[in-house]
């Protein structure tokens, strides 16, 4: 009931955990302001050729979230970025777009996804974007064989893959 003890007291320890939890968060945010991340090379001419081959027409939406993405990217600060939007709006384009600059920069890229059909999509999609670049791209899913997760890991760890493509088995520590 309102205003009773019971209340009382349940308000008194719903303030305080509010409390320690902003404490916690406005210290979180402090050590990322002042964190230092790596900041990717400005390529604009290798990213520009990159993005012709895309076979369609950006969105404004698309274009806007790869110009602040890539902004980001160049930047020394911590990436904190998440795209959104409905199937069929380019997501995937902008995730290739970041993970060109990326391994364009020599660093490697992991796309997470959420199911076995997504990944193999995205894969083929990868495979098909990066063929005319020298760019290594793999998969990691149930619908790979032992040989085939084995060869990946093998690529992941000696750098020679470049990009890999995954479901939940990029996150199992028994692989690495």
């Amino acid at each position: 009931r309102l205003g009773s003890t019971e209340w009382k007291r349940i308000t008194e320890k719903m303030k305080k955990e509010t409390e320690r939890i902003a404490k916690e968060l406005l210290g979180l945010y402090a050590k990322r302001a002042s964190a230092r991340g790596h900041a990717y090379s400005d390529e604009e001419e290798i990213e520009k050729k990159f993005a012709e081959a895309f076979p369609y027409q950006e969105t404004p939406g698309q274009l806007k979230a790869i110009k602040d993405l890539t902004a980001d990217m160049e930047s020394d600060h911590p990436m904190d970025r998440l795209i959104c939007g409905d199937v069929g709006f380019g997501k995937t384009e902008v995730a290739l777009r970041a993970a060109f600059v990326a391994v364009n920069d020599g660093y490697q890229v992991a796309v997470l996804v959420p199911t076995t059909l997504l990944a193999n999509q995205h894969y083929e999609t990868f495979c098909d974007r990066f063929a005319d670049w020298p760019v290594r791209v793999e998969q990691l899913s149930r619908f790979r064989d032992s040989s085939s997760t084995k060869d990946t890991l093998e690529g992941m760890s000696k750098g020679t893959v470049d990009i890999v493509i995954g479901t939940h088995k990029l996150l199992n520590k028994a692989l690495f």
